[in-house]
């Protein structure tokens, strides 16, 4: 949808987070005096106090807060949804039915914005690769933008609002490296150019109505793709080369378990770009990646595979992924403290990314920190590799926390020994129980296997307060 079809439509913006309230400052600036719709489940008292000013000094509003907020979705023409807005809802549903036309910043960026989009998605991974597509890019090409999940909103980059273009100097094919979720990807009826597509778990099925529907938002990275676009993906697991095989565009493999061609993979202890005409290129040394894991080396290979597909050489390649500071709650050291190591793993919300960062630090980890919010995942692989390990401490957060270790239990049938237990209802009790079942020399982790919702806002501030509190004497 072009900005200019907005103009004569009555316009709902669904939402008032970080990309809510982006959207409706960009439209602003487009259509200074258009009444617009903001509808948001928190009521105007209950928002930050810099929001509740800048909403009380737009005259040209109309408000839906509160509980009945999702009411207002039948008095729109048009709904522009954030991600976080369940498609599940009875509300969503009708407004679908009865034909809105429902659209998000992501679908509006892509249709209106000039240059190249590098998007990137897959249930773990996905900012790190990124960043490091982004590192590099930077290096060769100045007015490369990070945006999405990670980076700024999109639209906060389009500033000349009237032709829906970048400012003077982005004007000059700009590139856009553009972290997706699925929730962003929902609906979305455009891909971009380069596509890199990670591997997938289950993940938000509190969200989704089932893991495919999951799946098919994830797809749409490289549903619209033609011939003349990319899809680099991982091709080690099932599910992105599934989707591979059904894409379009020219697939370019990412692998740590085979060499294939065209591709990005290592051989030996080198990580090997393979194009699809003439020869591969040793981009450089996997000791040389500053991120720990091995599973860290497809995160590599395809932002490596992506670089090079936006024009970066193989020496900004290497020094960018050289120079690349890992990001924070990522298995991130957090520091020794009384002896014990102790990492911040808060990002890892489903069980696959634990049992990577168990197998990464290997059997020095003899406390983990587990739960969170119960979005109904699976633990039996999660509760196997505990029993396989040397963990002596687990220590629980609810609600996920007692299926976590019912998990461990039911694995446990045949009567080994269990590691000790604590149900926990702070991250301040955690800590001093992770203090004071951790021997010197041993490590702590925090590595929940959940999302952090409920007792912490997100996992950036779960992550934040496991981090104070183990520096605390």
């Amino acid at each position: 949808m072009k900005f200019s079809e907005l103009r004569d439509k009555t316009v709902l913006i669904l939402g008032l987070g970080v990309e809510g309230r982006s959207t409706w400052r960009f439209l602003r600036r487009l259509f200074p005096y258009k009444q617009l719709g903001l509808a948001d489940r928190l009521r105007l008292e209950q928002m930050p106090l810099a929001v509740q000013q800048e909403i009380e000094s737009d005259a040209c509003l109309q408000l839906h807060l509160g509980d009945m907020y999702l009411a207002s979705l039948a008095q729109y023409d048009v709904i522009i949804k954030s991600p976080g807005i369940s498609i599940k809802v009875p509300e969503y549903q009708r407004a679908v039915a009865a034909g809105k036309q429902i659209t998000s910043q992501t679908a509006l960026f892509f249709a209106n914005a000039e240059g190249t989009i590098i998007g990137i998605t897959g249930t773990k991974g996905k900012s790190t690769t990124s960043a490091l597509i982004y590192t590099i890019l930077k290096r060769v090409f100045p007015r490369t933008q990070l945006v999405g999940n990670i980076g700024v909103p999109p639209l906060d980059l389009l500033g000349n609002v009237e032709q829906g273009t970048g400012t003077s100097e982005n004007q000059k094919s700009p590139i856009y490296v553009y972290e997706l979720s699925s929730h962003q990807l929902e609906g979305l009826r455009q891909s971009p150019h380069i596509a890199v597509l990670l591997n997938i778990v289950p993940e938000h099925l509190d969200y989704y109505e089932s893991f495919e529907q999951y799946v098919a938002a994830k797809e749409n990275i490289t549903r619209f793709q033609a011939e003349m676009d990319f899809l680099v993906y991982d091709s080690d697991h099932d599910l992105p080369r599934r989707i591979a095989a059904r894409s379009k565009a020219r697939g370019i493999a990412c692998s740590l378990e085979s060499e294939p061609a065209p591709g990005c993979f290592v051989h030996g202890e080198s990580l090997v770009y393979r194009p699809e005409t003439g020869a591969e290129e040793r981009l450089l040394s996997t000791r040389e990646v500053p991120l720990l894991g091995r599973f860290n080396l497809i995160n590599v290979a395809a932002a490596a595979a992506a670089a090079k597909l936006g024009g970066a050489p193989a020496h900004a390649i290497a020094e960018g992924v050289r120079n690349f500071r890992p990001l924070e709650h990522r298995l991130e050291y957090a520091g020794e403290y009384g002896g014990v190591k102790y990492y911040n793993d808060s990002i890892a919300t489903v069980p696959e990314a634990t049992i990577a960062a168990l197998d990464t630090l290997g059997d020095g980890v003899q406390t983990i920190l587990l739960g969170g919010t119960d979005r109904g995942l699976d633990f039996r692989l999660l509760a196997a590799r505990l029993l396989h390990g040397d963990v002596k401490t687990v220590i629980l957060f609810p609600p996920s926390g007692e299926r976590i270790w019912s998990a461990v239990e039911q694995q446990n049938a045949a009567s080994g020994a269990l590691p000790r237990h604590f149900f926990v209802g702070s991250m301040e009790e955690a800590v001093v129980l992770a203090k004071e079942h951790t021997a010197k020399g041993k490590i702590c982790l925090l590595s929940p296997s959940s999302p952090s919702f409920g007792l912490f806002r997100d996992y950036r501030e779960r992550g934040a307060a496991f981090k104070r509190l183990v520096r605390e004497p």
